[in-house]
């Protein structure tokens, strides 16, 4: 049986053209750039990790048979960026990603009794935080294993030594289940959003729904080994050399 994979960056009004680029169709690379050029998300437009990961799904589909090969769904709402001109034109539009998300695998994947393996960053994939996992999980409980990179550890390399990660071979997967990593919160992980509220006092905390020890929000980690030791990726150089692509977003449009 084939195997899906639901990644973030992707706008569904183009699943057509992915399905035929990943299956190794002809197709122009600047028209399957739509997929994640105009998606709403111009993070992933600049994302060099976004440009190469098609192209390594497409070259990896043909070393495999028909029955083994992969499918990449697009899960944003499907809109016609090129139509959109200005504000005005957003706000008319019911962009729910969430409910996008979950919708895509649930028709794609879940109602067709498959499974799939979800890229996306964390905070749309965390049990009972109104997200998209939770949306699924109200019709499909129990069906979700959520895998999340282990936040901002040893992220100073003169104190590695007395780390608690020290022995950790990299990678590690550490469940979160009864364990100390599972009982600390969110806090411990990611530094918390800065809200102003109507009296103007100021608030650094997640919402109601994050606030819940670790445990209950992911199954796993994945440690990687010290932050400070991670490669950070840079913009290649072709993405902001596309004075086409660069004019786009300076007229607000994905």
């Amino acid at each position: 049986m084939s195997s899906d994979i639901e990644f973030e960056c992707g706008n569904s009004l183009y699943q057509s053209i992915l399905d035929r680029y990943i299956a190794g169709e002809d197709v122009p690379f600047t028209e399957v750039q739509k997929v994640w050029r105009k998606n709403g998300q111009p993070a992933c437009g600049s994302s060099g990790f976004v440009e190469q990961f098609f192209p390594l799904v497409r070259a990896l589909n043909q070393k495999l048979p028909p029955g083994k090969r992969l499918r990449v769904l697009a899960p944003d709402p499907a809109v016609d960026w090129d139509r959109i001109q200005g504000i005005e034109d957003l706000m008319k539009l019911h962009y729910d990603r969430e409910s996008s998300i979950a919708s895509v695998l649930e028709k794609e994947v879940l109602s067709k009794r498959r499974k799939a393996l979800m890229l996306f960053g964390t905070f749309h994939l965390m049990h009972g935080a109104r997200d998209a996992v939770d949306l699924i999980e109200k019709e499909y409980p129990n069906v979700t294993f959520i895998l999340s990179d282990l936040g901002t550890f040893d992220t100073d390399l003169p104190s590695l030594s007395n780390s608690k990660f020290a022995n950790w071979p990299t990678p590690a997967l550490a469940r979160t289940k009864g364990t100390w990593l599972g009982a600390m919160d969110l806090s411990y992980f990611l530094p918390p959003p800065t809200r102003i509220d109507q009296d103007c006092n100021v608030h650094h905390e997640f919402p109601r729904t994050l606030q819940k020890p670790m445990e209950e929000l992911v199954d796993a980690f994945l440690y990687l080994g010290p932050q400070d030791l991670r490669l950070r990726e840079k913009i290649p150089a072709d993405i902001p050399l596309d004075t086409t692509y660069q004019k786009q977003l300076r007229k607000g449009e994905p």
